[in-house]
């Protein structure tokens, strides 16, 4: 095979940095597109009036025990160590730990937990009920018999850019064969000016919905400043309750993202459909049947040499940021090993 040297990324999250910034090192020239006005994909932070760093599309908080992903990612940021805590906000107004530990058992009663933490939350976060999930999603925060107070207790890397993961992203793609452009969205057209394309856009819209549409969860985010210096004792804080909203995250206590003293910056979110949501897509669902995936299979199974789907959307898969970047990694490594 040919050298292919003309290369186009479509979306600016890490899948797409990470495979920009492989390929630009091995001397391609790429153009990474994204249709939003900012590189970092669902990942963008910014600093916003009151000097407090938030995080446009959730939290995003760093884990892994993957040291090749840590040391990579190391070249273009600086890391100040978090270790996330999460409390859950009972009914009579209590806040117990999460994960679910041996403590919050004894408060809830065990009887009591699939009830209070699993259920209302994945009616809410996936909108279907918890026996019609997968129980990998479910699995993801296990229920612990110990006393552990942390959300990723057993990884062995856990810390946040030190300035934040926009100028990460924004460092991962500063090279001399990378061209960015905000602000644009990917057209078919493009196609035939490069000789291949690292897709990250929803791999159904790619082909025109021809197995029809794969479901996505989205989130609309509350965000307000308080009056108020501080109100949670941790970052974030979950909801038990029936109503549409499923947890809050005051950004200041995470460390780097400001020391406003009259007042805090907090975002509330409210899971729905990405139907609902201007077709925001955050999360694929894995429902328990695995329709979703039949779907899924039979868009993969179409032949294009010139298209690779990456990320959350291209893959259809619900990735975390070092699973994204690892993932990115060994592609562009397959790929400029097979195009030698």
């Amino acid at each position: 095979m040919t050298e292919s040297n003309r290369i186009l990324v479509v979306g600016a999250g890490f899948s797409g940095a990470v495979i920009a910034r492989e390929l630009a090192d091995s001397g391609r020239q790429v153009l990474v597109i994204d249709k939003r006005d900012h590189v970092a994909g669902n990942a963008y932070d910014f600093t916003n009036e009151i000097g407090i760093r938030i995080h446009k599309y959730g939290p995003h908080l760093f884990h892994t025990s993957n040291q090749k992903v840590v040391d990579w990612l190391s070249t273009f940021t600086e890391w100040t160590p978090y270790q996330h805590k999460v409390k859950a906000l009972l009914g009579d107004g209590r806040l117990v730990t999460l994960p679910v530990n041996k403590e919050t058992t004894e408060i809830v009663g065990k009887e009591n937990v699939l009830d209070i933490f699993f259920r209302p939350y994945t009616k809410k976060m996936w909108g279907i009920e918890l026996e019609q999930i997968d129980r990998d999603i479910i699995n993801r925060v296990p229920i612990r018999d110990d006393m552990n107070e942390l959300y990723f207790p057993n990884d062995t890397f856990q810390a946040l850019p030190t300035n934040g993961y926009t100028r990460t992203v924004e460092n991962i793609l500063n090279h001399e064969n990378i061209e960015f452009r905000a602000s644009t969205a990917f057209d078919r057209s493009m196609e035939a000016g490069f000789d291949h394309i690292f897709n990250s856009m929803p791999i159904d819209e790619y082909f025109e919905y021809r197995f029809d549409r794969l479901p996505y969860r989205s989130i609309k985010f509350h965000t307000s400043n308080l009056p108020i210096p501080r109100v949670l004792p941790v970052a974030t804080v979950n909801f038990t309750h029936s109503e549409p909203y499923t947890r809050v995250t005051e950004w200041k206590n995470l460390p780097g993202h400001g020391l406003c003293a009259s007042h805090t910056t907090v975002t509330v979110e409210e899971p729905c459909s990405d139907i609902d949501n201007n077709f925001e897509r955050y999360y694929p669902v894995k429902d328990s049947d695995g329709r979703n995936l039949q779907t899924l299979q039979k868009y993969k199974a179409i032949e294009n040499p010139k298209m690779t789907f990456i990320g959350r959307c291209g893959l259809y898969a619900y990735l975390d940021m070092h699973q994204a970047i690892n993932s990115a990694l060994t592609v562009a490594a397959r790929f400029i090993e097979t195009a030698k």
